[in-house]
């Protein structure tokens, strides 16, 4: 699955968003390009769980 996050300028936005998604989701894969605002995620959780993580860590998404 793919979101959008306007909030993501930098590297430092896309680690945090890692942390945030592997938080719910340890074994999730996450591909962050800061450039595009763009994370591709491989994971087993519903995508609403996945933005919901995101905005609990002030990167407030939608899908892509």
């Amino acid at each position: 699955m793919q979101f959008h996050i306007d909030g993501m300028t930098c590297g430092g936005c896309a680690r945090s968003v890692t942390k945030a998604i592997q938080a719910v989701d340890p074994q999730a894969t996450v591909v962050a390009d800061p450039p595009s605002r763009q994370v591709k995620v491989e994971s087993t959780l519903a995508p609403a769980q996945i933005v919901a993580a995101l905005r609990e860590a002030g990167y407030p998404s939608r899908e892509a």
